[in-house]
């Protein structure tokens, strides 16, 4: 009787998900992770890495090599387990429930973190347009703002993640290859500077201008964290992840080198807008700070669509292990709805907390610790890359790319290294906190799922 009467209204509950669900083809893959890669950072990286000269251009092209080789490890390892939760999925496979879960949760922390932290920059630039800053309730309110319009996005169903992450980044792309581009026909080399200005070891000068560079490239394995959503993951998610890479470091290195060479070195370091006085340098006049911000917030808001879907497919891809709570399964329209809200209700309280704290240096100690974050799943996914390959397991690892793969792996291990330690002892200590916190969440839901298997029950059933 029951089954009767609940089948037509389930089979219209799944045809309502259908129209508002949409697999992502490789074109919008590939924006999800230009998308997430190029959020608001961009407009303030060359006044960043000014003062230590164009030695930083040096540092831009390492962290490029390293980002284009943990892209290519993320492909491999998507062509092998395609499926939702990226790092989560192959750090469990390797290496069984805990390194999973360690990946999912500190990825999860990165992303909502890293959401209040764009927010915030973007409300920076809208103050440009609308002084909001003078009153702070309107800077909370925007901020929220910034943070729940690409959370409704997201709950209106993945089609709309895709439409919107397409829309976001051509608009933010096209302003930006016209500086990046343009800025070379104006470009004069006496804007240039010094190449090393602190006169210490270049060594030390590349590892501290990529220290700020870091947060930059993060965002490579979002095509890979969305497999599930990707149409044929094992050929897409690879492509995506390496042309979505390679498309962000060439606006990032053509635009700072464009901004280099029109902006003096000397306005340039205490620039608060270096393409915005890159765009008057070129054609003249002011209105150039207007075209920027409304560039940045386009930028941000695009940013904002792609990893508020990514924070919640992580903890989604654990939940339906038992390994988070069982709310994060909760899925409509292609979309884990509950891992959405979750996420922005954390990003919002975070975000709330820094403005009425009255201070900047716990939040930015909380946006550093996002880089410490980040690398933790990166670490587990080269990891288990480098075990598939040395464990010989021939259904995983393609024989004739064996050594090609095992340089990839290694490198891409090393680059992950160098960003543990050039986000600062700070910012590691605070991350192990934030590390050892997960590690109580895992033990009460690892009794949790030991006892339901001892009972005979799925603990993702039902969601």
């Amino acid at each position: 009787m029951s089954t009767a009467t609940t089948t037509p209204q389930r089979d219209a509950a799944q045809q309502e998900d259908t129209r508002h669900t949409r697999r992502f083809g490789l074109p919008v893959a590939t924006a999800l992770v230009m998308g997430n890669i190029i959020g608001g950072g961009i407009f303030l990286l060359p006044a960043s890495v000014a003062p230590y000269g164009t030695i930083s251009l040096v540092a831009f092209g390492v962290l490029t090599l390293g980002a284009i080789a943990l892209a290519l490890v993320f492909g491999r390892l998507a062509h092998r387990l395609p499926r939702t939760g990226g790092p989560y999925v192959y750090a469990r496979a390797a290496f069984g429930d805990f390194a999973g879960f360690l990946a999912a949760w500190s990825y999860w922390i990165t992303a909502w973190v890293s959401n209040a932290a764009l927010a915030v920059a973007a409300v920076g630039y809208l103050d440009v347009l609308v002084p909001v800053h003078a009153s702070k309730p309107a800077a909370i309110a925007a901020a929220l703002a910034f943070q729940w319009l690409p959370a409704l996005a997201n709950l209106a169903g993945t089609r709309y993640v895709g439409a919107v992450q397409i829309v976001a980044t051509v608009l933010k792309f096209v302003p930006l290859i016209l500086v990046a581009v343009g800025g070379l026909f104006f470009f004069d080399s006496a804007n240039l500077g010094p190449f090393h200005p602190s006169g210490g070891s270049a060594l030390g000068a590349v590892s501290a201008s990529a220290a700020i560079l870091l947060f930059s490239y993060l965002g490579v394995e979002s095509a890979a964290v969305s497999a599930g959503e990707v149409r044929d993951p094992r050929r897409n998610v690879g492509r995506a992840t390496v042309l979505g890479t390679l498309g962000a470091a060439a606006v990032y290195l053509l635009g700072t080198l464009s901004v280099f060479g029109t902006v003096a070195h000397d306005e340039l370091v205490t620039s608060t807008a270096p393409f915005s006085d890159a765009t008057n340098a070129m054609f003249g006049g002011s209105w150039g700070g207007t075209v920027v911000a409304c560039m940045a917030m386009v930028s941000i808001l695009g940013a904002l669509n792609g990893w508020t879907l990514l924070s919640a497919q992580a903890p989604y891809a654990a939940a339906r292990d038992g390994l988070f709570p069982k709310v994060f399964t909760v899925k409509r329209r292609g979309v884990p709805t509950a891992g959405v809200l979750v996420t922005v209700v954390l990003a919002s309280l975070l975000t709330v907390y820094n403005y009425t704290a009255g201070t900047k240096g716990v939040f930015e100690i909380l946006v550093l610790v996002t880089t410490f974050t980040a690398t933790v799943p990166y670490l587990l996914s080269t990891a288990a890359q480098i075990y598939f390959l040395l464990s010989g397991q021939s259904e995983k690892v393609s024989r004739a790319r064996l050594a090609r793969d095992g340089v990839l792996a290694v490198a891409a291990f090393g680059f992950s290294l160098w960003l543990v330690a050039g986000s600062g002892y700070a910012a590691v200590y605070q991350g192990v906190l934030f590390l050892f916190v997960g590690v109580l969440v895992y033990a009460w839901m690892a009794a949790r799922k030991q006892r339901a298997a001892a009972q005979g029950v799925n603990p993702g059933a039902g969601a």
